[in-house]
């Protein structure tokens, strides 16, 4: 496992979406989407929108590998499901902070979406 360099996470970090495309479970990617992500320490977090009926996350879930660009960085990375309270509370702070300016509408989901925190890592 290779951690995030500095300079991969503050220039991802400026940017308000990223693209993610997670691999079917032959391989091939999915198409891309555009996601809200946010960052705690070290670390970058995702969550579906859209809960566990999310196409991209499903698709993450079952197969754990995919790529990401965002802010000029193209990565391949592993999806690790995060179970642990504390962090998850760290996420839904990150999240009201980072896009709170568009409202509960499209922040609320997204908090409450806390069983499809991945924490993406660098492959």
């Amino acid at each position: 496992m290779t951690p995030w360099t500095s300079e991969e996470l503050n220039l991802i970090a400026k940017a308000d979406e990223l693209e993610i495309a997670p691999l079917r479970r032959n391989g091939t990617p999915r198409r891309p989407v555009p996601i809200w992500f946010v960052r705690d320490g070290d670390d970058l977090y995702v969550r579906s929108f859209r809960g566990t009926d999310g196409g991209w996350w499903r698709t993450a879930h079952a197969s754990h590998e995919g790529h990401i660009r965002s802010g000029g960085v193209d990565k391949n990375v592993t999806f690790v499901e995060v179970t642990d309270s504390e962090i998850n509370d760290r996420i839904d702070t990150a999240y009201r902070t980072k896009y709170g300016r568009f409202g509960d509408a499209y922040v609320n989901p997204l908090v409450t979406a806390r069983s499809t925190t991945l924490r993406l890592t660098p492959r």
